[in-house]
């Protein structure tokens, strides 16, 4: 049984699911870098560096430029561990008190647990894994950062599961939130902004 073809009626028909789908894994995205780079400022800050910049731009991969770092180790580890545990933590008090669009904050405590999970567990195998070659330069075992995403990753994607109803899969066949569309738009094009006009580009 062929899938039955993309018309434009089914476009219009699931547009703010489209909006809300797209606009929400931008903002994961730019999101998950800013939080990933406050942890490495405050690493740094509470273990006596000096940051020099933060790059954040919506055109650019982030990071932090240190003038003074101390402790490397615990500022290059500060990043994925905040990265990963401060969108969590929001998540369970959004859930424990019940907040409306719990779900949006749950897909993104997912996407950073996954992505911080895949770029600490994986990227030391690339030549040039930013944070994660840092970290096996510095004498850091191997087997901690393959523990690191073998934690993370598993508990984004359990984030992640049966949430789709609420992105307008399966049985929703394309309903979702106007209002956590709306939402998600301003979220998006706040971040973006903001990082246009006020982030460094590197």
């Amino acid at each position: 049984m062929g899938v039955a073809p993309l018309s434009p009626w089914r476009i219009v028909k699931r547009i703010d699911q489209i909006i809300l789908i797209g606009t929400f894994l931008g903002f994961c995205w730019l999101g998950m870098q800013a939080v990933h780079e406050l942890g490495h400022v405050l690493g740094a800050w509470t273990t006596g560096g000096k940051v020099v910049q933060v790059v954040l731009h919506p055109f650019t991969i982030s990071r932090t430029d240190m003038a003074h770092n101390p402790h490397p180790l615990i500022e290059v580890w500060a990043g994925p561990l905040m990265g990963s545990l401060l969108p969590l933590f929001v998540f369970l008090l959004a859930a424990f008190f019940r907040c409306p669009g719990t779900y949006l904050i749950r897909f993104f405590a997912g996407f950073c647990l996954i992505a911080n999970g895949v770029y600490i567990g994986a990227a030391w195998l690339m030549e040039g894994g930013a944070d994660a070659s840092v970290m096996v330069m510095l004498g850091c075992p191997h087997w901690i950062l393959i523990l690191f995403g073998f934690v993370t990753v598993p508990l984004g994607l359990y984030l992640w599961h049966r949430q789709g109803r609420h992105f307008g899969f399966g049985s929703a066949e394309g309903r979702v939130s106007r209002a956590a569309m709306i939402v998600s738009v301003c979220l998006f094009a706040g971040v973006f902004v903001l990082e246009l006009l006020l982030g460094t580009r590197g």
